[in-house]
């Protein structure tokens, strides 16, 4: 079996967070070898995420493509989850809870209501709930919130656990783990043949796929033609520790106020993630004082415990956003380049897909996979090539916030 120490290998992947992990384990599981290359193994935008599995909470009026990704893969969550653990002999933190969504005022409510029509035109599993309905849910709401729903099959994650279950599961499945940040990918006339790391080695491979984030716009190498058009989008959230009020959530808690979206997710260790920003901006990790506040007072008008809890930590990261926020997922514009970028606010959730896609498309050694859904194939982007700026610069038209 090929590593890293002869620089060969049947497949490089470039990247580490949890799409990248999750690929160079089943490709290795499939018999491949596999070397994944990151300077931090799951740091970046899966570290600073909140791990919420939300196909339904996540739906916006346009994306039911997004929205058919997302269903698939989280079906595929509680197998994968099981795979992981026995892999790694980790815990995976996968709890299957539901999420609530509540309204703020009556106007957020008839918001909410809207898009639980919406969700029935569609056949998605989710309850319109009364204010007294989301009370007995959740105990601890604050006495203005006017009803909601609940979607069943919105679960959650600990993403900060997967993580760790998944660089071990790499680790053991005999995939090489480099920590070295990737100058550049090798072309050799047509084809992608490798990669060169920032030391100046370079890795020989089969097949390269790119799973790098934002930054897969950004690498050195690739024709005008195989530049994928991800884009950093900026998203902060706060972790806070409720363990010592004795006011935990039961649930991820979603609340709509003055229509902006705010999350809360309960981990069972006590601790509370809350967010989320989506903010186009150049990529920069550092939090902004007015996102803090903002999350904080819209988390207190649908649950006041928030003022209880201790403040642990503000965190951002840049997620890859695509310009119709859906991944792209299979053969590139280049031979043996795959993409597995541009997941935007959905890499935990759209994890178990992504690997699976990728595995069936290497394994089977087919330049176009018929089993590769239309909407995340990088082929619908095909007739416009980016280049590496274009790719990293290009924006969507101002949204609201969506967690």
């Amino acid at each position: 079996m090929a590593t890293s120490e002869d620089g060969q290998a049947d497949v490089v992947v470039v990247g580490a967070g949890v799409i990248g992990l999750a690929v160079g384990w089943r490709l290795q599981g499939a018999g491949l070898s596999t070397v994944v290359v990151d300077p931090d193994p799951g740091g970046g935008a899966s570290h600073v995420a909140a791990g919420m599995l939300a196909p339904v909470g996540e739906l916006a009026y346009g994306e039911e493509e997004l929205l058919a990704l997302g269903i698939d893969s989280a079906r595929r969550w509680p197998a994968f989850a099981e795979e992981v653990a026995a892999a790694s002999d980790l815990p995976v933190g996968y709890v299957a809870a539901g999420t609530l969504h509540v309204a703020a005022d009556a106007g957020d409510y008839a918001y909410l209501e809207d898009l639980w029509r919406f969700h029935g035109s569609l056949g998605l599993d989710s309850t319109l709930l009364s204010t007294r309905e989301c009370r007995e849910r959740e105990p601890l709401l604050a006495p203005g919130v006017r009803g909601g729903f609940f979607a069943a099959g919105d679960h959650q994650v600990d993403n900060r656990l997967l993580l760790a279950a998944l660089a071990e599961a790499v680790r053991r499945s005999g995939a090489a783990l480099v920590r070295h940040s990737v100058a550049g990918i090798d072309v050799a006339g047509d084809r992608a043949t490798g990669v060169t790391l920032d030391d100046g080695r370079t890795i020989t491979a089969g097949h390269v796929v790119l799973a790098a984030g934002w930054r897969s716009g950004t690498l050195a190498g690739l024709p005008p033609g195989a530049v994928p058009p991800v884009r950093p989008v900026k998203g902060q959230l706060l972790r806070l520790e409720s363990a010592a009020s004795g006011l935990a959530l039961r649930q991820t808690l979603r609340g709509l106020v003055n229509g902006r979206p705010v999350y809360l997710v309960p981990r069972a260790s006590g601790e509370l993630l809350l967010g989320a920003t989506s903010e186009e901006m150049p990529a920069t990790d550092a939090s902004r004082s007015g996102a803090v506040r903002i999350l904080l007072d819209d988390a207190l008008r649908v649950f006041p415990a928030v003022d209880e809890t201790s403040f642990v930590a503000s965190e951002a990261a840049m997620r890859p956003g695509s310009p119709d926020n859906r991944p792209l997922i299979g053969p590139a514009g280049l031979d043996g380049l795959v993409l597995a970028t541009g997941h935007y606010r959905g890499g935990i959730l759209l994890a178990p897909m992504t690997a699976d896609l990728v595995a069936g498309c290497l394994v089977s050694g087919a330049t176009a996979v018929p089993s590769i859904p239309a909407s995340c194939s990088p082929g619908r982007f095909a007739e416009r090539p980016f280049s590496k700026d274009e790719a990293t610069s290009r924006r969507r038209p101002p949204v609201t916030e969506r967690s």
